[in-house]
């Protein structure tokens, strides 16, 4: 049977964010192939055939939730201009607090999985990191290119710190109140110059 063109690719990319979603739920040591595999929907062979380790997915899952936030950060600036921040800290403390938690940002939920893995994935991640860094330096008001740099890192910090935090507790009004918190000094942060 001949597949259309483009098949492998569109393939590929559907077990990346499965797996993506499995990592993001399970975390890399509380999922395997098999678990990865059924996430896809494939059999384990079928995610062997795009990745020759759990490894290899991971980092391609971790690349891919990097460039998700990337693309999201760029299509936010594309279309709310020089007002795309307050929509982002929103949604990001808003919907990407309260989710599934496989649908989670990646810079949130896979970073600490990060931590624990090999140099060639850390470096991997460290670039495309780069990349998410560049997009929202880039949008930001005033100061020097090396100020909203800063920022950016400052921005990037506090919504997954704040998102982690208020995932972890119980009450429903702690996680809002920390939400709340940390939207007003991610705004100030990020609008301010010289505050990073």
């Amino acid at each position: 049977m001949r597949y259309p063109e483009g098949h492998k690719e569109e393939a590929r990319a559907r077990m990346v964010a499965a797996a993506g979603r499995g990592f993001r739920k399970h975390g890399f040591g509380g999922i395997g192939v098999d678990g990865l595999a059924k996430e896809a929907k494939v059999t384990s062979g079928a995610l062997y055939g795009h990745f020759p380790s759990k490894n290899a997915a991971f980092k391609e899952a971790a690349i891919a939730g990097l460039e998700e936030l990337r693309s999201g950060v760029l299509a936010l600036r594309a279309q709310h201009g020089t007002d795309w921040l307050e929509p982002f800290v929103d949604f990001y403390l808003g919907f990407k607090r309260v989710c599934e938690l496989g649908e989670s940002c990646g810079l949130q939920s896979l970073t600490p999985e990060v931590c624990r893995a090999d140099e060639d994935i850390r470096a991997a991640y460290e670039l495309h990191l780069q990349g998410v860094v560049h997009a929202v330096a880039d949008g930001l008001p005033g100061g020097t290119p090396a100020d909203r740099h800063q920022r950016a890192w400052s921005l990037l910090s506090l919504l997954p710190g704040a998102v982690t935090m208020a995932r972890a507790t119980s009450s429903e009004a702690v996680s809002e109140e920390i939400a709340r918190a940390v939207r007003a000094a991610a705004l100030l942060v990020a609008r301010t110059p010289g505050t990073a």
